[in-house]
């Protein structure tokens, strides 16, 4: 016979699990937060310099100071570390996504299969209870038939 108290330690273990879940979705969000975040930072560096190197092109189009150009030059080649940093910020927030994305999937996947566990612990439940009922009314057709049997 089955023992109840197998389903409910897979409850609980349920439970524990729907908190990892939980956990590791908060920080996939965060991850994704933080993502955001360093590629917006990045889209702005690059929109920048894009900008300014507008800025240069129509500065040397027209004339313009040395000075002017020397430091729309340096903003340019400043800007371009900046860029480098955030990609490799992009890049470092991207894999951390990455490894949250998996490790909720994870954690997913591991509630869905005791999900299942459960289903088939009370599906099992079910079928011994039936199997137990249909046993018992055959037991007392068999006794009403031997007591309505002369003897």
């Amino acid at each position: 016979m089955i023992d109840m108290s197998d389903t409910t330690v897979l409850h609980k273990l349920l439970h524990v699990r729907e908190r990892e879940k939980d956990e590791a979705q908060r920080k996939q969000l965060e991850a994704v937060d933080k993502f955001e975040k360093v590629a917006k930072q990045l889209y702005v560096a690059l929109k920048s310099k894009e900008d300014a190197e507008k800025g240069l092109e129509e500065s040397m189009q027209v004339t313009a100071t040395i000075n002017k150009i020397k430091e729309q030059s340096t903003y340019i080649e400043a800007l371009n570390q900046k860029i480098i940093v955030l990609q490799q910020q992009v890049d470092l927030a991207r894999q951390q996504l990455a490894k949250k994305d998996a490790k909720l999937t994870e954690a997913h996947v591991e509630m869905k299969k005791i999900e299942k566990m459960i289903e088939r612990r009370l599906q099992k439940e079910k079928e011994l209870e039936k199997k137990m009922e249909l046993d018992k009314m055959n037991e007392i057709s068999i006794r009403q038939y031997l007591a309505q049997v002369p003897k």
